[in-house]
């Protein structure tokens, strides 16, 4: 069984809640969020609280209510405080810039890649070699984040190329002669 899924999701002030059936929409000082729970998944919200549980005790049902209960409190942290990324640019003449709401990027390709930034997105470059993408959404600010270094990910020899901020580059030894 969840232990996660046994502790009920507190809902600050500031922050409105509601259950509509299956959907739970969450409404606050950053915007508003909603997640439609999976049918083997009860949802209550009662005193501030939203709870789930299993509808049965099947294996599905189990996994799923854990699940739940963890995207419903990133609901509760999206529309408060949101959500961030920071990716690192490594590499001689790699850098990063904003071009009117498209974010450029020179990693040593023979020409720049253009990337579109996604609605309720919002993507600053600090530094030419620094990307943080903000946003309300957990799983979104994630899928731009990789999408960003999906365009040239770290090599294990020089460490070249677009890394999360404080991830771990497993490096290489270079040819012997």
């Amino acid at each position: 069984m969840s232990r996660i899924g046994k502790k009920p999701v507190a809902v600050p002030s500031g922050v409105t809640a509601t259950v509509d059936g299956q959907t739970v929409k969450m409404k606050g000082p950053k915007g508003q969020l909603q997640f439609i729970v999976h049918d083997d998944v009860e949802v209550k919200f009662e005193n501030g609280q939203v709870k789930v549980a299993p509808r049965a005790e099947t294996k599905r049902a189990r996994s799923l209510y854990g699940t739940a209960r963890a995207q419903i409190a990133n609901l509760v942290e999206g529309v408060t405080k949101g959500f961030e990324k920071k990716l690192e640019i490594t590499g001689v003449g790699y850098r990063a810039a904003m071009q009117g709401k498209n974010l450029q990027l020179a990693l040593g390709y023979s020409h720049d890649v253009v990337y579109a930034i996604p609605e309720g997105i919002t993507i600053t470059v600090p530094k030419p070699t620094e990307i943080t993408v903000t946003g309300t959404d957990a799983q979104r600010v994630g899928q731009v984040a990789a999408e960003i270094r999906a365009y040239r990910p770290p090599e294990p020899y020089k460490g070249k190329g677009v890394k999360y901020a404080g991830e771990f580059i497993f490096r290489k030894e270079g040819k012997k002669k």
